[in-house]
């Protein structure tokens, strides 16, 4: 088989999930020569007897009940049986050509260690008016037509800033051999594997620091116009509540993965001191003016509290 699917789940909507399997279904490359493994991580609904997988004749699914995105990915890895693994949210949907280009790409360019493309959103309702302003992602972005390549062997423990061409973790393609980088390097500092999704909790770093650790072992990386995923955004993540959220969690583990590559721009504080800088920042941003003052705001606590937390 010429590659993996690896799906992590955690209760995931059935109406979506089934989606996100149609898509896979339609795909262009032959079922026959790829994988497909769904790893539930600690759902509390059985998987197995929701959605119909026979029209996949190489298709699993696997328990890590240990909570957390970055235990289900470890899982899904050491499950896969090839070189080559797409991660595909569970509310991911995939352009038809998604996989046969992701492996035409990887054949063309073997010393890749991770690559992605666009990540087009697909919004439950418009969102409000104000959304445009907020400088959050949902997990989406597109950054044009043009092919962006890391070099080679360039960049090894010479990295000064988190490449803006990264993948992300919508739709990202990695090989086994980087990953497996990934994993040594993070069972050296176990504190990593809670930078990622848990649950309810909306931490966020841990494709970044996958992606500056395949770096610095001299992985290349490369951003794929042609790889489209369609990714499904329920309202709730674009309500102020959650958008709050986001903005501490995302910006609070960010400085930790700065810190953990030597890439941090932001210097330590002493924690006595978060109080007295919190509200500070509240007098700057005017949270009371508007929503979207209101997220500048939490996003500079997450920052001034990821700055208390580094050493």
């Amino acid at each position: 088989m010429k590659l993996s699917v690896v799906i992590c789940t955690y209760n995931p909507n059935p109406g979506i999930f089934n989606r996100v399997l149609e898509s896979l279904r339609q795909q262009t490359l032959p079922k026959e020569e790829w994988e497909l493994i769904i790893i539930d991580n600690a759902s509390t609904i059985s998987l197995g007897n929701l959605f119909d997988l026979s029209w996949h004749p190489h298709h699993k699914i696997v328990q890590e009940k240990q909570p957390g995105l970055a235990y289900a990915r470890l899982k899904g890895v050491k499950e896969a049986s090839t070189e080559l693994i797409v991660f595909i949210d569970d509310d991911n949907i995939a352009d038809k050509e998604y996989l046969n280009i992701t492996y035409e790409f990887h054949k063309a360019h073997p010393n890749m260690g991770a690559f992605g493309g666009k990540s087009i959103p697909i919004f439950e309702t418009t969102p409000p008016p104000w959304f445009a302003q907020v400088e959050i992602s949902l997990g989406c972005r597109d950054l044009g037509n043009e092919l962006c390549l890391s070099s080679y062997n360039a960049e090894v423990y010479t990295i000064k800033q988190y490449p803006s061409f990264a993948p992300i973790g919508t739709g990202m393609v990695i090989t086994k051999v980087a990953f497996l980088s990934y994993d040594k390097n993070v069972n050296s500092n176990k504190t990593r594997l809670s930078l990622g999704r848990k649950g309810a909790v909306l931490t966020s770093g841990e494709d970044n620091d996958i992606i500056l650790t395949i770096i610095k072992e001299g992985f290349q990386i490369a951003y794929v116009p042609q790889l489209i995923i369609h990714h499904f955004i329920p309202a709730k993540r674009y309500s102020l509540s959650y958008l709050k959220k986001m903005a501490y969690e995302s910006n609070r583990s960010w400085i930790k993965v700065l810190s953990i590559h030597d890439i941090c721009p932001w210097r330590p504080i002493a924690r006595w001191t978060y109080p007295f800088r919190i509200f500070k920042s509240y007098i700057k941003h005017k949270p009371w003016e508007s929503e979207v003052n209101k997220i500048k705001f939490h996003s500079s606590k997450g920052i001034l509290k990821g700055q208390s937390e580094i050493r």
